[in-house]
């Protein structure tokens, strides 16, 4: 899988279509997604919503792990603790792969907010796994 292909796998998800969302970084057992904040995005505080910390967390979690994988698998977790209230012009999700085997890989994502003046801020960290899909192993 390349960064073409991912790309492509992100543009059929509708849910990452509606966010806004892009791969800024994929390959060699790293996936980065990128997303523009805008104030629909916001909760009642101002700050970005924990939910789409969580989406942008799970989507690079699982394209991380794609690197290893390939393109068919779900997630099967993850669990992400938010550190500081997210504002700023973009978030951006980086994933590593921490250890993989044939049908799972185990990543962990920083999410950063980074604002105006291009200074980016450690908003959240995940961990999480993803697995390859039953029906791609059977024969």
């Amino acid at each position: 899988m390349n960064k073409d292909f991912a790309s492509a796998a992100l543009a059929a998800q509708p849910f990452s279509v509606l966010l806004g969302a892009r791969v800024a970084e994929f390959g060699d057992r790293r996936a980065v997604l990128e997303l523009a904040v805008r104030d629909d995005l916001r909760q009642q505080n101002g700050y970005l919503h924990g939910g789409v910390l969580a989406y942008a967390a799970d989507n690079a979690l699982t394209f991380a792990a794609g690197t290893v994988l390939g393109p068919q698998i779900l997630t099967s977790g993850f669990a992400i603790d938010y550190l500081v209230p997210a504002d700023g012009v973009l978030l951006r999700a980086e994933a590593t792969v921490v250890q993989a085997g044939r049908s799972r890989a185990a990543c962990r994502c920083d999410l950063y907010t980074v604002d105006r003046d291009g200074v980016a801020t450690l908003c959240a960290a995940a961990q999480g796994s993803a697995v390859v899909r039953r029906s791609a192993t059977r024969g």
